[in-house]
């Protein structure tokens, strides 16, 4: 359906691509990654309008191809009338009142025939987004995403994680060859993540979804498109089976590197000998074998193991804080507190954070979670008490509240604080922006981008509390990973919301779970065994975690350089990944 062959492009400022080549084919399911800022969306946007951008190489769509498209920052219109039915059915709703308004028409009209040629161009219009089963499909649809209850509400009355959802059936009912979605994912809650995972799970056509959420890139994929320093690599499979082959090929890699440095450093004690040998003894034999064997050296260096997607640089995240509080400091405390905007959200919450706890919000969306998150900083509520001791740093999933746009990364980091560019420069490098980068403007940026920005201002912060409002969303997975790390390592507080329970399994010391209008705590035992009921097979979290520890294994052994205890451990992984 869709080939690319060869493709660069390039921003002013950035390089994009280097002579790129993939294919979308019948019965895909394509996850398109790779780290923040490389370009995905920016490739999306080429396939969809192609005539907007001067790039070389070629782009082959077939001409029938129709090529439907789900966008990351969908914006929902709170004034909207419509229902969710009259929203999703939008296209087959206009052909069959088109349909109407012809046969009204046939029955006082004269001439007939230009009619009848319209009403038969209508059916088949209709017919082609299976017309006949429209309503049954829609239907279909919402209850695989268990949201048939909403079919007569108004979209203006929606969740933004509902609106995505009916936004994704919409697109998939009008039959597209090719489906085409921007990080879907993004703020959804636990339930609505699972709904967008059975939709994707039961569409029939090709599928190219840009996204990092790992519960989705392990059961939603059977192709791999992943895009790192400008280059992008094809893998048929499973995206855990993907990540499998990429520590094969590691490990292998580093390998085949100790072997070549050890070659390098004997050749290098071989030209220091001729050259020493030469400033005694002129002999021309032994300038030409001095000459051979430099030649050779810097063909072995040009051999040099060059593996873009092996080792990618992950982003060096990490809080640290001035002022450090006692143990079982109350830090936040919340009394009786409530919130309501149309209807009520909140109502009677109280609980205590204290110094060193490590705290995630769950709850669906629309629940007053961030609402919560916005009183606690601002510390002018009633029901909100803050530690005058407390020093509070805050993550917005509305990334312009935290960070200014007209700003370049420099100007936004001496506003923070920083006394010279040189200081922020050398601070922002651990986050990946280097270079040219920390000149550009932050609304240049991509949404991982800015997110790692605003963990870049918490950190720099050195606060003891931090309010960290979904901040995994957008982040690739090498900064996901990094940011967990982080929240491991942390000494102080953190009061978070996320819908990503690989984040809040990992990171978390217990849960506030939002249920009946209020609060409650929950245990992660409990947490864990009810979010794994819900989404995984009965022994999924058992394998996982065994998983994660055979591939820390792997890692210690790659660290001491022994190699054969690395395949060895490779093969138990193996067995333990066909579990999943």
């Amino acid at each position: 359906m869709i080939k690319v062959e060869h493709l660069s492009f390039s921003f002013p400022q950035k390089e994009l691509y280097n002579n790129i080549s993939f294919t979308l084919d019948e019965a895909q399911h394509c996850a398109f990654i790779g780290t923040s800022g490389s370009g995905k969306s920016t490739l999306v946007d080429i396939l969809m309008d192609p005539e907007r951008y001067l790039y070389e190489g070629r782009l082959e769509i077939e001409p029938s191809c129709t090529i439907g498209y789900v966008s990351q920052f969908s914006q929902l219109d709170r004034s909207e009338e419509t229902t969710v039915f009259e929203f999703i059915g939008e296209a087959f709703l206009k052909i069959q009142n088109e349909i109407n308004a012809i046969l009204t028409e046939m029955e006082t009209s004269a001439d007939i025939e230009p009619l009848l040629e319209k009403y038969q161009l209508a059916l088949d219009a209709f017919e082609l987004i299976g017309g006949d089963d429209f309503e049954s499909n829609i239907n279909k649809k919402l209850n695989l995403a268990n949201l048939l209850k909403l079919k007569d509400l108004r979209v203006a009355e929606l969740s933004g994680g509902e609106f995505k959802l009916i936004q994704v059936m919409k697109e998939m009912l009008s039959n597209p060859d090719v489906m085409i979605m921007d990080e879907p994912d993004v703020f959804l809650d636990f339930e609505n993540l699972n709904a967008l995972k059975n939709l994707i799970n039961s569409h029939k056509g090709i599928l190219l979804v840009i996204t990092h959420n790992r519960y989705l890139l392990n059961h939603c994929f059977n192709k791999i498109i992943h895009l790192e320093n400008m280059e992008i690599q094809e893998f048929d499979g499973r995206y855990i089976d993907y990540n499998f082959s990429l520590l094969q090929t590691k490990i292998e890699a580093q390998e085949l590197a100790i072997a070549e440095e050890e070659e390098i450093r004997r050749n290098d004690n071989i030209i220091d000998n001729l050259r020493a040998s030469a400033t005694y003894n002129s002999e021309a034999s032994r300038g030409r074998a001095l000459k051979a064997r430099v030649k050779f050296q810097e063909r072995l260096e040009a051999r040099r193991i060059k593996a873009p997607f092996v080792d990618i640089k992950q982003p060096k995240i990490s809080f640290g804080m001035e002022h450090e509080l006692e143990d079982d400091t109350v830090v936040i405390k919340v009394n009786d507190y409530s919130v309501s905007f149309d209807e009520l959200l909140l109502e009677k919450v109280s609980f205590e954070i204290k110094s060193s706890d490590k705290v995630a919000i769950i709850g669906p969306n629309g629940t007053g979670k961030t609402t919560l998150l916005r009183e606690i900083v601002k510390h002018n509520h009633g029901s909100i008490e803050i530690n005058p001791d407390a020093k509070v740093a805050y993550l917005s999933q509305l990334q312009g509240e935290v960070l200014n746009d007209s700003n370049t990364i420099l100007e936004e980091f001496i506003e923070a604080g920083f006394d010279t560019y040189d200081k922020v420069r050398s601070y922002i490098t651990d986050y990946g922006f280097e270079g040219q980068m920390v000149t550009q403007k932050i609304e240049s940026l991509s949404g991982g981008e800015k997110n790692l920005l605003q963990l870049a201002k918490v950190s720099a912060s050195n606060a003891n509390v931090l309010l960290l409002d979904e901040p995994t969303s957008h982040l690739d997975t090498y900064a996901q990973i990094a940011l967990e790390k982080a929240v491991q390592e942390y000494q102080g507080a953190i009061l978070m919301i996320s819908h990503d329970f690989y984040s809040v399994v990992n990171g978390m010391d217990y849960v506030l779970i939002i249920e009946d209008k209020t609060i409650r705590k929950m245990s992660m035992r409990k947490f864990r065994k009810m979010i794994y009921a819900s989404h995984f097979d009965k022994d999924y979290l058992e394998a996982e975690q065994n998983k994660k520890a055979m591939e820390m294994k792997i890692e210690l052994a790659l660290k001491e350089k022994n190699f054969e205890l690395a395949k060895v451990l490779a093969e138990e992984l193996e067995v333990l990944i066909k579990l999943l």
